[in-house]
């Protein structure tokens, strides 16, 4: 009796189909800077010294979470590769790093082609919208560990800037502003969270389409793509003089947006400037979850904050509204003794007594 891969459960040749159905959507992706084509062991980058002549090169890996548990449940897989994308470049541009390129990784139980180029048309299309490359990736079977439906998606980029342009909590000062970066819904945190209110506490459907949605179902809202800011960033950078951005993750406002003060310092966050999505509130009421659950857990919409001089917040915010971000004066950074702190002050604006 002999054996094969192909009887142990891996399918080369559906490997090699997926890779044929992805090279258009990676094509969409190159920059003048890549050297080479899709298929090679690694992917080669030739970095511009003449716009980077103190290159500093930046890292970030992340994956999207259990979101990906609702693309599976909803067989929608072409946008969970932009959540990737989001959460890694996003990352990157908070110290000012231009994304530069990127590789993705991709495991499931069982390839099926057609799938896998959808995801991998998702992560072209997040790479488009940061203005990075998709240099390379991997596709692994893993069949016997995996259900045949089940996968996951990760990847690593890597970003640069000029030494003198690294943006943190060194810049930061006393009298600096805080700008909001509208979030484009939950992103890709706390879908833990999210599926146990919604589907265990509130028996809830994909295809339920409760009235604050106006329409949609919880599938359409829970696989909006996370919104992706590395060139707005970077043109806030430019042209306003940012001196820090904390990107809105875990933890929430106030846990991130802590990583990018300096000791003697107080941000304040005023929650009376925006009112949340109605997402959130649904989630609050449907699992009675509590406003501090709520903080700790998601953005609450607000993706992103820039920290900019106190003379530049309205070139700021036409900046953000000409490149069609959402934005708007969040609070102010001032001063404090001991270590950085984020005081939250004031109430949403439109939500349920029961977060108050």
């Amino acid at each position: 009796m002999t054996s094969s891969y192909a009887a142990a459960g891996v399918d080369i040749a559906a490997g090699d189909r997926a890779v044929e159905l992805m090279k258009s959507s990676v094509r969409r992706t190159v920059r003048p800077e890549v050297l080479g084509g899709l298929g090679g062991f690694a992917g080669l980058f030739a970095l511009d010294l003449q716009k980077y002549p103190q290159p500093v090169l930046a890292s970030s890996t992340d994956g999207v979470g259990t979101k990906i548990a609702i693309a599976q449940a909803a067989d929608r897989h072409d946008t969970i590769g932009i959540d990737m994308v989001a959460m890694v470049v996003d990352d990157l541009v908070v110290v000012g790093a231009e994304p530069l390129f990127l590789t993705d990784y991709i495991a499931t139980g069982k390839v099926v082609p057609e799938k896998i180029a959808a995801i991998v048309s998702g992560i072209a299309e997040g790479c488009v919208q940061a203005g990075c490359a998709l240099v390379g990736g991997e596709t692994a079977e893993h069949p016997g560990v995996m259900e045949p439906d089940d996968y996951d998606v990760s990847g690593a980029a890597v970003g640069v800037v000029n030494a003198d342009a690294v943006l943190g909590a060194e810049r930061v000062r006393p009298g600096d502003v805080l700008i909001a970066l509208g979030s484009s819904g939950l992103h890709s945190n706390g879908y833990s969270l999210v599926r146990h209110a919604l589907f265990q506490i509130g028996g809830l459907a994909l295809d339920a389409t409760p009235a604050e949605l106006e329409g949609a179902t919880l599938a359409d809202e829970l696989l909006i793509p996370t919104r992706i800011y590395s060139l707005d960033c970077l043109a806030l950078a430019a042209e306003a003089g940012a001196h820090a951005f904390a990107h809105i993750t875990g933890g929430g406002l106030a846990g991130n947006l802590v990583r990018v003060l300096p000791p003697g310092t107080t941000a304040v966050v005023d929650r009376g400037t925006w009112a949340p999505q109605p997402i959130f509130d649904l989630i609050a009421r449907t699992g009675a979850v509590p406003l501090d659950q709520l903080e700790l857990t998601f953005n609450l919409g607000v993706g992103m904050v820039a920290v900019v001089p106190a003379g530049a917040v309205e070139q700021a915010l036409a900046l953000a509204a000409q490149r069609g971000v959402p934005a708007w004066r969040l609070g102010e950074i001032e001063a404090s003794g001991g270590d950085p702190v984020v005081t939250l002050t004031g109430s949403y604006q439109g939500v349920a007594a029961s977060w108050l």
